[in-house]
């Protein structure tokens, strides 16, 4: 057998804020391709904002990590330059280091042509249409727009996340890209136990007993639409908001929204949670699920809701119905959903054909295996354009590009 066949493919997954995941979507998604593809043989490495202490591992779980040497900036305008850096790192050092590069997101674009100069193939996640969040001033947006179309121009792979956002790109650009989603894993121990909410929680809500989210809390999650709905509604359970907000601009509009009717209602913000078992549990029990992300692709935090069986009341867009289907319920302004929301009050046990519908679609369609079986096809099958032999002398292998 040829000696390079034994050789691991080496591929750095860069864009996200680093694992073990402390923040969001991307980077729960990172955590779980990483160390999945680790047990399939891969030699994965991931990027980590931020300086690396005594706190900061190497090594996790089989991945290695490498960190930008600058700690982020606490101002969110400044954010959006120090991400475009860490990015830009992120592909020096990986495009010195390892074969194959999945760059998630793409505010980097303008350097997207590094790692052709070190003759690695890059591919990139764009996730989601980045240039319609509100958050961005017009001028970023603009830049995002730029951006996206470089992506197209020097990316070796585009993976869309949705097959709205793959028709997106292909009919805009002319590309090919290639459809995975995200993939979920069902976890049969999520049982009921008072005892480990967290404070904020504590004496404050009951299983099956309060409404959830699980977002950043930023403009294009509609957390604003949400809460105003639930205050419009005749609901008397608490509404649980897990979370870190994105701005504190974006935080005053949420206080100054509920401190106008608030009296007879609970909404309680318990910020960030990244236990597993503690969200397994909080989103396993809750009465439904309320889902706002309009801009993105396929969502984790959805797919988590649905595997659990949840009622999902969902934000009406392409992207989210592409994922649902038929298994949800659908609002678009605050006044549908107080409507929807008092309905589910009402007749709550009569949408238990939602909660299977919704569970058996992603069991069928976004399991994990498939997914990550899809990745190593992407990565596996493919030779590096320069390996060593046995004896340490370089030699030629056959690249195959897909584009």
């Amino acid at each position: 057998m040829d000696s390079n066949s034994n050789l691991k493919p080496k591929v750095a997954i860069i864009g996200s804020r680093g694992i073990p995941n402390k923040y969001g979507g991307f980077e729960g998604f990172t955590e779980r391709l990483s160390i999945e593809m680790v047990k399939r043989d891969c030699n994965v490495s991931v990027s980590c904002e931020g300086k690396q202490d005594v706190n900061c591992p190497k090594v996790y779980k089989g991945v290695n990590i490498f960190y930008f040497p600058l700690n982020p900036p606490q101002s969110s305008a400044l954010r959006i330059f120090y991400e475009v850096f860490y990015d830009f790192y992120s592909l020096i050092w990986a495009a010195r280091n390892v074969d194959y590069i999945y760059m998630l997101g793409y505010s980097a674009g303008i350097f997207f042509f590094i790692p052709h100069l070190f003759r690695k193939k890059l591919i990139v996640n764009p996730d989601g249409l980045e240039w319609k969040r509100s958050k961005f001033s017009s001028f970023i947006q603009t830049l995002l727009r730029i951006n996206e179309k470089l992506m197209t121009l020097w990316a070796d792979e585009i993976v869309a996340d949705s097959k709205e956002l793959k028709d997106y790109l292909d009919a805009r650009y002319g590309t090919n890209s290639k459809f995975i989603p995200y993939g979920v894993v069902e976890y049969f121990e999520s049982s009921w136990d008072a005892d480990e909410l967290p404070e904020k929680l504590q004496g404050k809500i009951t299983k099956n007993n309060y409404w959830l989210i699980v977002a950043r809390l930023e403009p294009e999650n509609n957390i604003h639409t949400i809460i105003q709905g639930y205050l419009k509604s005749k609901s008397d359970l608490p509404l649980v908001v897990i979370g870190n907000y994105s701005s504190p601009k974006y935080q005053k509009i949420i206080e100054d929204t509920i401190s106008q009717k608030a009296d007879d209602k609970k909404i309680i913000f318990t910020g960030g949670i990244y236990q597993p078992d503690l969200l397994e549990m909080l989103r396993k029990n809750c009465f439904a699920y309320l889902h706002g992300h309009s801009v993105g692709g396929t969502n984790p935090s959805l797919l988590e809701a649905m595997i659990k069986k949840n009622l999902i009341l969902a934000h009406d867009n392409q992207f989210n119905r592409e994922v649902c289907q038929d298994s949800a319920l659908y609002f678009d302004s605050t006044q549908k959903l107080s409507k929807i929301m008092d309905d589910a009050n009402m007749k709550g046990e009569e949408y238990l054909n939602l909660k299977y519908g919704a569970y058996y679609r992603v069991k069928k369609e976004y399991s994990w295996n498939n997914i990550v079986e899809d990745y190593m096809d992407l990565f596996s099958s493919q030779k590096p354009a320069l390996q060593q032999n046995e004896v340490g002398s370089t030699v030629k292998a056959e690249v195959k590009y897909s584009k």
